[in-house]
C-alpha cells in the first residue's frame, strides 16, 4: 500500500511539474485576448499611463517621449521576459532552418525562425503570463537587456520612472515583485533554459517579498488562468 501511495503521488506531481501554456499558439492570438483582459484595467505596465484602442494617455502618466514618437504614441505587448532568453538556445534560433526562407530565397533565422519551426517556442512566445501592456517606445528601449537596480533616478522620459544604463533595467519599486514573480514563474514552467542567473535569483527574490502580489496581480493571474489551462503559482500562491 505504501509503495502504491508513492507510486500514485509521483504520477500527480509528474503531471503538473512545468505548467505551461499549452493552449494559445500564437502571440497574435495572446495579443488580442489580452487586450480585452485589459478592458477593466487598461493601465501601461512600466510607466502607469492609462490606454485605449492601443494608444497610450501621455497626460496620465506624464510621460515624454524621447526619440521614437511613432512608435511611443501605440500600445504593444512585451515579454518581461524576453523572447531571446528563452529561445536563443534553440537550433531554429542559432542555425535557421531549411523552411526558414523568404520568398525572394534569403534564409533567415532568430526568433522569426524559431516560431515558425518551433511548436514549444511558439506556446512560449503567446504565454500570456509573460505579456504585458507597454508604449512601444519602451519596449523597443527595454530590449532584451537584464533587470537590475541602478544608482540615482535619471528620469529620460518624463515623469515614467523607468532607466536604463550599461545595458540594465530598473522599473518602478511597484512593479518589481511583478516582474520577479514572471521570472520565477518562466523559469519554472520552461526550465533548462537559465532565465534566472544566480546574480538575479538574490534580486528576484528580494522583490518579490518587498512588493507582494495586489489585487489586479490576482485578477489578472486568475483570468489568464481560466483563458490559457495554466497557472502562474508564484501569484495565485500569494492571493
Amino acid at each position: 500500500m505504501r509503495y502504491l501511495i508513492f507510486f500514485v503521488l509521483l504520477i500527480i506531481i509528474s503531471s503538473n511539474v512545468y505548467p505551461q501554456n499549452k493552449s494559445i499558439k500564437t502571440f497574435s492570438k495572446s495579443k488580442k485576448l489580452l487586450l480585452k483582459i485589459y478592458e477593466s484595467n487598461a493601465i501601461t505596465f512600466y510607466c502607469g499611463c492609462s490606454f485605449k484602442l492601443k494608444k497610450p494617455n501621455f497626460s496620465s502618466c506624464g510621460y515624454i517621449p524621447k526619440n521614437d514618437n511613432e512608435r511611443a504614441n501605440r500600445i504593444e505587448w512585451e515579454h518581461v521576459v524576453p523572447a531571446y532568453d528563452f529561445g536563443n538556445s534553440l537550433s531554429e534560433w542559432k542555425n535557421g532552418h531549411p523552411k526558414c526562407v523568404t520568398k525572394k530565397g534569403k534564409k533567415y533565422k532568430g526568433r522569426k525562425c524559431a516560431a515558425k519551426i518551433s511548436k514549444k517556442f511558439g506556446f512560449m512566445l503567446a504565454d500570456m503570463h509573460n505579456l504585458f501592456p507597454t508604449i512601444g517606445e519602451i519596449n523597443g528601449l527595454r530590449s532584451n537587456y537584464p533587470m537590475s537596480i541602478i544608482n540615482g533616478e535619471d528620469r529620460k522620459y518624463g515623469e515614467c520612472d523607468f532607466e536604463i544604463k550599461n545595458k540594465k533595467i530598473e522599473p518602478r519599486k511597484t512593479i518589481r515583485g511583478d516582474i520577479a514573480r514572471v521570472y520565477m514563474y518562466m523559469n519554472y514552467a520552461y526550465p533548462g533554459r537559465g532565465i534566472i542567473s544566480k546574480k538575479n535569483k538574490k534580486l528576484f527574490d528580494t522583490w518579490n517579498i518587498n512588493d507582494p502580489v495586489d489585487s489586479w496581480e490576482c485578477k489578472r493571474e486568475k483570468i489568464i488562468y481560466k483563458i490559457q489551462g495554466n497557472k502562474n503559482i508564484f501569484v495565485s500562491r500569494g492571493c
